[in-house]
């Protein structure tokens, strides 16, 4: 006959009680399993995965991505921090979101875009995502880049530098909101132009 060991069964449960209480601590709410493997201090890979797998399947945390997880379903997650952390190294909201939130463009962007290391189209949820690849040397310039946020995020006008860097031609729809000395200031720092 099988018997269960109380103390076995309460060591497993107070072991996933402080794994959550570490990730509550540090209060956010999606981590890569890079990052779980080091809060949880779990070396081995196949270990982290089967434990993943395990708390996936019990509900205790959501799979959102690939290699991604989260204390929330992905519907309840703010989409630009979810994009960010999806594409897991330094970038910055850019482009045609920034433009479309300033009114610059009216046209609906059916994307959230980001400027990162190199180009990616994907998806998390019903939420698509587009990662425009920079050179290093432009990207790690935050000259208009405010850091200050829960997204790295362009101003504006670093954003019409972005856009006007990668299709000198771009057509803006209302460009009265552009501050031209600003734009002019970023293009300099940033692009040398």
């Amino acid at each position: 006959m099988y018997s269960i060991n109380k103390r076995k069964i309460t060591k497993i449960a107070n072991i996933k009680q402080n794994r959550f209480l570490e990730l509550a601590k540090l209060g956010g709410l999606i981590f890569n399993t890079n990052d779980l493997a080091r809060i949880w201090n779990i070396k081995n890979r196949n270990s982290l995965l089967t434990t993943l797998k395990r708390y996936v399947g019990d509900g205790l945390i959501y799979r959102i991505y690939r290699g991604l997880y989260s204390l929330k379903k992905v519907e309840d997650l703010d989409p630009l921090v979810l994009g960010a952390k999806a594409i897991n190294s330094y970038c910055y909201l850019s482009g045609e979101t920034v433009l479309a939130k300033h009114g610059v463009i009216f046209q609906r962007i059916n994307y959230t875009t980001f400027i990162g290391q190199k180009t990616k189209r994907f998806q998390i949820g019903s939420q698509p995502y587009y990662l425009r690849q920079l050179k290093d040397k432009y990207l790690y310039n935050d000259t208009g880049v405010d850091k200050t946020g829960k997204v790295n995020e362009a101003s504006l006008e670093r954003a019409v530098a972005d856009i006007l860097y990668f299709n000198p031609h771009y057509h803006f729809d209302n460009q009265k909101t552009i501050n031209t000395v600003e734009l002019k200031k970023i293009q300099q720092a940033v692009y040398n132009i």
